[in-house]
């Protein structure tokens, strides 16, 4: 600052100068995940940054199969990650920190093995049926969630609310990305189901968004809206709301999809702010 002169700053140059500069997986988080970089605002201010470095793993983890149309390289960069989960040294912005993580004891690498098992399944690229699509993204997103709980001190009784919940999220997001999926050639939903609406995963890729698919799209989604019931009491979580807050995305995209109704491929106004009302409430 000049000694004699008086600097004014309009009120968001203040703003930008105040910001804190975000960690390389806080980074990471916001531009690939924003739902979850939102939620993770909500943790305490302790776990913040632990909980963004496990979202930013989470992202990592996907990046291995989008990345590649080969499943055999998508599984080389999961067993890479395997590898930091187990103890190899690893120069990397969020293999680093999640290392600490699991040195320091915050991170339980049994857990994280489990998601990256569940990745290997999505590389394979068949999910056989209803079942066994349920179970993956119990596994996935599902287990995402509750090591976000733990990690966020939530009680072993809050571990089942938190895997549902974020099974819900998962779904939702599966039947959002299908279009996105099919640019890249694939297609994850459950064959059997598939099967018995007439399609197949070829079909689905080369019209994604046809009039054929709704109906089984309909019956996906009615299998996340079942997960989101009941709704959590607040004082069941133990602390770890923001693990259970996309939820309050899941509930959103799930009822646009019963309804045929778009869902965007970016979060607006009302989506953004049904998530910090459910924050400020306690309950997602």
């Amino acid at each position: 600052m000049l000694r004699g002169h008086r600097v004014k700053l309009a009120p968001w140059r203040v703003a930008v100068h105040l910001r804190p500069m975000l960690s390389a997986p806080a980074a990471l988080l916001r531009r690939q995940d924003p739902d979850r970089f939102l939620t993770a605002l909500f943790a305490p201010a302790a776990h913040r940054e632990a909980l963004m470095t496990l979202y930013a793993f989470n992202i990592e983890l996907a990046r291995a199969r989008s990345a590649t149309s080969e499943p055999t390289l998508a599984l080389i960069r999961l067993q890479w990650w395997r590898e930091v989960v187990q103890g190899a040294a690893r120069r990397h912005e969020v293999a680093s920190p999640l290392r600490a993580l699991i040195d320091a004891g915050r991170l339980n690498a049994g857990e994280l093995l489990a998601l990256i098992e569940a990745r290997e399944t999505e590389a394979a690229g068949d999910i056989a049926d209803l079942a066994a699509w349920r179970g993956f993204l119990l596994a996935s997103a599902g287990g995402l969630a509750v090591t976000a709980g733990r990690l966020l001190g939530a009680p072993e009784t809050a571990c089942a609310t938190l895997r549902r919940l974020g099974a819900a999220y998962g779904i939702a997001g599966s039947l959002r990305n299908v279009p996105a999926l099919a640019r890249q050639g694939r297609c994850l939903l459950p064959q059997a189901e598939l099967a018995a609406a007439g399609l197949t995963p070829e079909a689905v890729i080369a019209a994604p968004e046809g009039p054929t698919l709704r109906p089984l799209l309909h019956q996906l989604a009615a299998e996340g809206r079942a997960l989101l019931e009941p709704s959590p009491a607040p004082a069941a979580l133990g602390g770890a709301l923001a693990a259970a807050l996309p939820a309050v995305l899941a509930r959103r995209d799930l009822a646009r999809i019963a309804r045929d109704r778009p869902t965007p491929p970016a979060r607006g106004l009302a989506d953004r702010m049904a998530v910090v009302l459910a924050g400020l409430r306690g309950r997602p």
